[in-house]
């Protein structure tokens, strides 16, 4: 065996070790979705319950004679408060789902899906998990979803090819930020769109950019300008693959090195 055989072997069951640690991560996240689930529902009922006696006392005291000013601000402030806990329970529990449907998908199940809502959830936890290995990670983030039908997709596969767009913007301009001054402020934009009968999903960086040498190997499996530890070389080429084999759509980079990185896919409505 060559050296660069040799080289190569350990090279790829180094990745394959990346994998297998990304599974049982996958299979932890699970857990953690089943144990949270229940806590959750308790938070969201419970503000319910409370919304509908804070009605009930309201309905009383408008039949007091004394002044009950104080009283009401302090009801609509409870109001306001239990309001919060409901939007936060439910937007929590989403990600719950969201996890769930990531990590236990029956494969190759086509499911009719709201695309705006899919992408949003996983742009949000890209940024989270983000902002969880980098404390410093900051990035704004601009959405713009168009009106489109509910279409049929493979909703774990989708959202794993947004989630591996995501976390490559997101390094992209952190490792732009180490670099660059204080005037750099780094965003990415986050679109989707009816474009000649395909749903267009545009996720685009102002980042590093992909140099020239790199931009016709970044689809290729194991190909990687990350680190070892912060990239097996799989993402872009599982994403690729999710899109053109499996939902017989297309996607193409643009970019220019040192300014921004464009990924634009496209997915035939049906």
């Amino acid at each position: 065996m060559t050296e660069n055989s040799n080289n190569e072997l350990q090279y790829l069951k180094e990745q394959l070790k990346i994998q297998e640690k990304m599974a049982s991560l996958g299979m932890l996240s699970a857990g953690i979705a089943h144990e949270i689930q229940n806590p959750l529902n308790f938070i969201i009922n419970f503000s319910r319950i409370s919304e509908d006696l804070i009605s009930e006392l309201e309905e009383s005291l408008q039949e007091l004679e004394s002044d009950a000013e104080d009283l009401r601000e302090t009801i609509e402030d409870l109001k306001c408060n239990l309001g919060k806990i409901r939007e936060n329970g439910e937007r929590a529990s989403g990600i719950v789902r969201g996890i769930l449907l990531y990590s236990r998908g029956k494969e190759d199940e086509f499911i009719p899906t709201d695309l705006a809502k899919l992408i949003h959830e996983y742009v949000n936890l890209s940024f989270h998990a983000m902002r969880a290995n980098f404390r410093n990670f900051n990035v704004l983030i601009n959405e713009k979803y168009g009106e489109l039908p509910l279409l049929k997709v493979v909703p774990q596969d989708i959202s794993r090819a947004v989630l591996n767009i995501m976390n490559n913007a997101c390094y992209a301009v952190y490792e732009k930020a180490m670099q660059a001054g204080a005037d750099y402020h780094p965003e990415i934009d986050v679109t989707l769109e009816n474009g000649d009968g395909c749903a267009v999903i545009t996720i685009e960086d102002n980042g590093t950019g992909i140099r020239e040498e790199c931009k016709d190997k970044i689809f290729s499996p194991f190909f990687t300008t990350k680190p070892i530890d912060q990239g097996t070389g799989l993402g872009l080429s599982i994403t690729k693959s999710i899109i053109e084999q499996k939902h017989d759509g297309t996607i193409e980079v643009e970019s220019e090195p040192g300014e921004y990185c464009r990924f634009i896919i496209s997915i035939p409505i049906k």
